[in-house]
Parts: C-alpha cells; sequence; structure tokens
C-alpha cells in the first residue's frame, strides 16, 4: 500500500470554509447569521502554543483528576472497607459524571457562550474535591466522583468548542494533537505526585491538591480565556438546543466520528482502571515504581499525538483513521496473547500495551476533527456528543475489567473488544474504506 503526499484539499480534509455560514436553527427564522469563518491554519506559532496551553490545561483536569487519586485505589479500598471493583467504581463514576456534564454543557455554551459554563464548572469540580476529603464510606465517594466528572467536563467541552470556532480541518487537527502534549502530562507527572502526596498525609489529601489545581485553572481561565462565540451567534432558545442535538443525532456519519474518540478511550481506560491491581499489586511493585511504569505507558500516549500532528500537516485525517486502526487491532491481539499465555512478563505486557496506545493517541483528533467540522455551526454541541462518548463509552467498557475478573486477561479481552468495535465503526459507518476511501476528504 502506498502513501502520497496529500494535496492541499485533502492536507485540511474540508473544502476552505465561507466567509458566512448559516447557524443553527432558531425559533424565529432558519434565516443565515454572519459567522466568523474558523481558520485553516493557525495564525502563528506563538499563537498556537498559548492557544494550547491554554485549552490543554481545561482539557486536562479531567485525566490530572483520574490519575493523580489513581496509585490510592488499594488505600481507598482498605480504608473505606469496601473491595477492588467497588474502589474502581470511583473512576467510573468520573467517567459518567463527564459523560452527563458534557451532554448537557455542550450546547449550553452554543446558548451561553463559551468562558461563563467553564467557570462554573471548575467551581463544581473545587467543591466537589473539597467534599471527598470527609467522606467516610465508598458510596458517598462515587457521587461526589460523578459530581467532580460533570465539572471537569465542562472545561473540556468547552475548550473543544473553542478550537472549532477558531480552527477547522488539519490546522484542528494540529492543535487537538498538541492538546495531547498537556494532557499526557497527566499520566506522566500525576500519578507520581498523587502517590506523594498520599505516602505522606494519605489519600484524603490527594483531593485538597485537586482542589488547589482547581482554583489556579480557574483564575487563568477567567484571565486568558476569549470569548470566541459573540452574542449574534449563538443559539437564540432551548428549543433551538433540542434541535441542534437532533440535526447531530440523524447524521450517521458523525454519529460514527463521535464514537472513535470514544471506543479508544474505552481501551485505555481499560488499562487505567486495571492497572493498579494488574501491574502494582500483580506484580509487586511499590508506588513510585508504579508510578513510573503508568508513566512510560503515557508518554507512548503523547508521543504517538505529536507524531499525528506532524504526519495530518501531509496526510488527510481520514488517510491517518484508516492506517492507525487496523494496526491497533493487530497489537491488541499481541496485547491478548500476551495476558493470556504470562509471555515475556512485566516487559511482554508493557511493550505491546505502549505500542497500542501510541496508535491510539491518532484516533481522537483526527475523528474529532472530522466529525467537528461537519457541524461547525453548532460545534458546542458537536463536541459535546463527541465528549460524551469519550466518556460514556470508557464509563460502560471499562468496568468490564472488573466483571470479568479484574485481572491480565480479563483487560487484554476488554482491549482487544474495543478496538474490533473501533474497526467496525470506522468501517462500517464511513466511507473510510470504500472506493476512493483514501482520497476523500469527509467520507
Amino acid at each position: 500500500m502506498t502513501t502520497s503526499t496529500a494535496t492541499p484539499a485533502d492536507a485540511t480534509d474540508v473544502v476552505a470554509p465561507s466567509t458566512t455560514e448559516p447557524r443553527a436553527e432558531t425559533d424565529a427564522t432558519p434565516a443565515a447569521v454572519a459567522v466568523a469563518a474558523p481558520a485553516a491554519a493557525p495564525r502563528s506559532r506563538l499563537w498556537t502554543f498559548k492557544l494550547v496551553l491554554l485549552l490543554g490545561s481545561m482539557s486536562a483536569i479531567g485525566a490530572f483528576t483520574t490519575d493523580t487519586y489513581l496509585p490510592s485505589l488499594p488505600e481507598v479500598a482498605g480504608d473505606l472497607a469496601t473491595s477492588h471493583a467497588n474502589a474502581q467504581l470511583t473512576i467510573t463514576a468520573t467517567l459518567i459524571g463527564g459523560a452527563i456534564g458534557q451532554f448537557v454543557i455542550g450546547p449550553l455554551s452554543d446558548r451561553f457562550g463559551r468562558r461563563a459554563p467553564a467557570m462554573i464548572g471548575i467551581v463544581v469540580h473545587i467543591v466537589a474535591s473539597l467534599l471527598c476529603i470527609a467522606v467516610m464510606d465508598i458510596a458517598p465517594l462515587v457521587v461526589l466522583r460523578i459530581v467532580q466528572g460533570i465539572g471537569n467536563a465542562a472545561a473540556a467541552v468547552t475548550a473543544m468548542a473553542v478550537i472549532r470556532d477558531r480552527l477547522t480541518g488539519a490546522a484542528a487537527s494540529v492543535v487537538l494533537s498538541r492538546l495531547m502534549l498537556v494532557i499526557g502530562v497527566a499520566p506522566l507527572l500525576a500519578p507520581t505526585v498523587g502517590g506523594a502526596i498520599a505516602s505522606v498525609w494519605g489519600w484524603r489529601a490527594v483531593f485538597a491538591f485537586l482542589a488547589l489545581f482547581g482554583i489556579v485553572l480557574l483564575g487563568v481561565v477567567w484571565k486568558f480565556l476569549p470569548e470566541t462565540l459573540p452574542p449574534r451567534q449563538r443559539l437564540t432558545s432551548a428549543r433551538a438546543v433540542t434541535r441542534s442535538y437532533r440535526v447531530l443525532l440523524r447524521d450517521r456519519v458523525f454519529i460514527a466520528y463521535a464514537l472513535l474518540p470514544g471506543l479508544t478511550m474505552a481501551a485505555l481506560f481499560s488499562y487505567v482502571a486495571a492497572s493498579p491491581f494488574v501491574i502494582r499489586e500483580g506484580y509487586g511493585l511499590t508506588e513510585s515504581e508504579f508510578a513510573l511504569l503508568f508513566a512510560v505507558v503515557g508518554l507512548g500516549l503523547v508521543l504517538g499525538a505529536q507524531a499525528n500532528a506532524a504526519l495530518v500537516r501531509r496526510f488527510a485525517p481520514i488517510r491517518l483513521l484508516r492506517l492507525a486502526t487496523p494496526m491497533m487491532l493487530v497489537l491488541a491481539v499481541v496485547l491478548f496473547v500476551v495476558t493470556m499465555t504470562g509471555a515475556g512478563g512485566l516487559v511482554g505486557l508493557l511493550v505491546p500495551l505502549w505500542l497500542l496506545f501510541a496508535l491510539a493517541s491518532l484516533i481522537p483528533p483526527n475523528a474529532s476533527t472530522l466529525a467537528l467540522q461537519r457541524h461547525g455551526e453548532r460545534a458546542g454541541s458537536a463536541a459535546a456528543l463527541i465528549g460524551v462518548s469519550q466518556s460514556g463509552v470508557a464509563a460502560l467498557v471499562a468496568p468490564l475489567v472488573g466483571v470479568l475478573g479484574g485481572d491480565s486477561l480479563a483487560m487484554g479481552t476488554v482491549i482487544l473488544g474495543a478496538t474490533v468495535v473501533t474497526l467496525l465503526v470506522l468501517a462500517l459507518g464511513t466511507g473510510a474504506y470504500r472506493r476512493g476511501g483514501w482520497a476523500a476528504q469527509v467520507a
């Protein structure tokens, strides 16, 4: 199979937008409203750097919330006198909250703008984090983690909507890939930070740290996040918000692209939820050793995303999806065989995991770009459905690891299943593998 260099058209994977774009239907009239077209290329490297740093910090709050707390799961289970499966549920709860939050907050950001929902969500995160410090039972901790996830979702979904407000095509995919560099700091540093805090002050202190993180982020967003959706371009009523979702849900290709990040996240969080027990307890590692190995796997995600940012400048996002997805499946099969046979020990487990997630990091930015560019006039709602997919599908699939036994084989089985479904959705829901799909702009 040969790979040709993309033409200017397929490099952005979308025909350049016009200077005006019809806004989503309102109660009054379906007439077009003038909308500033998003740029097909970043304005400058400095502009891109500032945008990535700001939006990356907003997008990373969810991952940071999960990964800082992750090394403490065995201690949480012991302190609250509950099972490992119930302790893992506190990870799933954050994903459930993220799905609920993005579904609600996405269209609200189309109705009221980007800044206010983001700041309110971060305040919710801060309050929930402080309340988590005082819990004495697993049930309220699960509930508060759901609330925490809802707050985190506000920052994440508005960050993605801001990208669509400002950029489209390959330029958007580049920025989304660069965001992974910031988001990737969470799995690289958060477990080490969380483990160090928990080892000195206990797992409850981790939530005090998360509250402090939220306070700092709130100040940064208040000072530096611009409002990218002027009042004249917003949805004008609750009815228009509902109609916006109806339009999105009727677009089969949009739904397929929106599902791909969620399926990728399902595979990732199957590993995240199982890793404290499969890797730390299964191989007798200390908190610091586990944090180091977790960071190594996280580095694969970061490097893969940066490779995508370079590749997407030459090859259309659809081409990268078409190539990366079957390669992921091959690695998932290898991982499944390793978990079934125990071949190679810890190294044999980590190598296919690292390669699998390095490839997996190509899926969300390219699939999200292709989904968002189909509905730029309702970017908040579109970003919300993509976010619901990421959190919701992962929340539904990741607990299967515990249901299947919580061991390495269960983890490998769930990751393999999620990867198989990813390839099926890409093949059946889009034109990626149809005749001409390799050169298609928007399948």
